[in-house]
């Protein structure tokens, strides 16, 4: 792997992997204000790769087909992505046509997009899985960029123009710090420098998204008349990536319930209570903040028996230390989870640009995995006191 930086100062990587058909790139750009409208940079990421100044979108469409390029963009909390995997020989057609997209979208069907974009979130909101999760982000990130859900979306998407879209897009552009990852069986013979070289870029720029703080215990409820299940979603507020208890966070979430039939949750309150049949644990991190939750789907006469549930095995956590065999086997868990998703060349310049664009280096998966092996039981039960207290956010949808 080889790191370097551009002449427009983006920090770049390439790593080669000799013997594969298909090279990938991923350009991360960072997001460093709050949108003023919740969808704005929804709409903005749709209207992507809806044309440019040279090719129409059907245009655009019909060469991405043409050429097998795989060409995206994705909205993330922290960064706007925009990734490609292509033929080797099709890398230079592929990395100017994004270059192009880039600095030279003409964000066109401005209304189309926001009339789809309204009604898939609307179809969306119509599962009680999703709505409780959109229940349960808004409440624990009210009134913070990061609780823009889809019904705070839906709610302010009309007072959008294109006008706020281009211009927000712009500040972007300008003002964003920008990763490249680049990996594959490519010899790179200066086409970054050629065409992400020439793309703005700020290397000393600070994020304004505020830090967000939750200081007391929430309680969230809709009744949803058609629902069959009772669904419930309690979470807390934990490290990020920048803090040290972030491997320890990884692995009590597989200990909990990421790692299906074997993890505590699930034989708990499925296989021995039979409350429910998915119920899960997720970690999730933004750079200002974290969210470590517990999910299950029930019956609604079992909520209470569920929240209890939900209880008993943080109770556990916090107080009697993990055994060595479940650490050794939730370590063995996780590290062959960060092997599986870094399996391909795109996953692999995925990860390293986003750990790139969060402020860590790009080979950080293998720090992250180093640390996961040194974690002990003991570092667990201090994290689990931490994290797990009284300030959390209770989300429940019920007929």
């Amino acid at each position: 792997m080889r790191e370097f930086i551009l002449k427009n100062g983006i920090k770049a990587c390439i790593k080669q992997n000799k013997n594969t058909p298909r090279v990938a790139l991923t350009l991360n750009i960072s997001i460093d204000e709050p949108e003023r409208h919740a969808g704005e940079y929804s709409v903005m990421n749709r209207l992507l790769l809806k044309g440019t100044k040279t090719h129409s979108s059907e245009e655009l469409a019909a060469i991405l087909d043409e050429n097998a390029i795989e060409l995206s963009t994705e909205m993330k909390s922290d960064y706007l992505r925009i990734r490609f995997t292509c033929l080797n020989e099709d890398f230079e057609k592929a990395i100017a046509l994004m270059s192009d997209i880039i600095l030279n979208s003409t964000f066109e069907e401005f209304n189309k997009e926001v009339a789809k974009l309204k009604g898939e979130l609307t179809a969306e909101l119509d599962s009680a899985k999703v709505k409780v999760s959109d229940l349960f982000t808004r409440t624990i990130y009210k009134d913070h960029f990061y609780g823009h859900s889809y019904t705070k979306i839906l709610e302010e998407v009309d007072n959008i123009t294109k006008d706020d879209v281009v211009s927000a897009y712009e500040n972007i552009l300008k003002h964003g710090r920008k990763s490249v990852a680049l990996v594959g069986d490519i010899e790179e013979n200066g086409l970054l420098e050629k065409y992400i070289g020439l793309l703005p870029n700020a290397t000393e720029n600070v994020s304004n998204i505020p830090e967000h703080k939750l200081t007391s215990k929430e309680y969230a409820e809709l009744i949803k008349e058609d629902a069959n299940q009772a669904q419930i979603l309690q979470g807390w507020q934990a490290a990020t990536i920048n803090d040290r208890e972030y491997p320890m966070l990884m692995l009590l979430n597989i200990i909990l319930g990421a790692s299906g039939l074997s993890s505590r949750l699930f034989l708990e309150l499925r296989e021995k209570k039979g409350l429910a049949y998915t119920v899960r644990t997720s970690y999730e991190t933004h750079l200002k903040s974290a969210v470590f939750s517990i999910y299950i789907g029930t019956e609604p006469n079992n909520i209470q028996t569920s929240i209890d549930g939900f209880k008993e095995e943080i109770d556990k956590i916090k107080n009697i230390p993990v055994s060595e065999e479940e650490l050794h086997n939730a370590k063995n868990n996780l590290i062959g989870k960060q092997q599986f998703l870094s399996e391909t060349n795109a996953q692999q310049a995925n990860i390293m640009a986003y750990y790139s664009i969060m402020g860590k280096p790009f080979n950080y998966r293998e720090a992250v995995i180093e640390q996961i092996k040194n974690v002990t039981s003991e570092d667990l039960l201090a994290c689990a006191n931490k994290y797990f207290n009284d300030n959390y956010v209770l989300a429940v949808i019920r007929p």
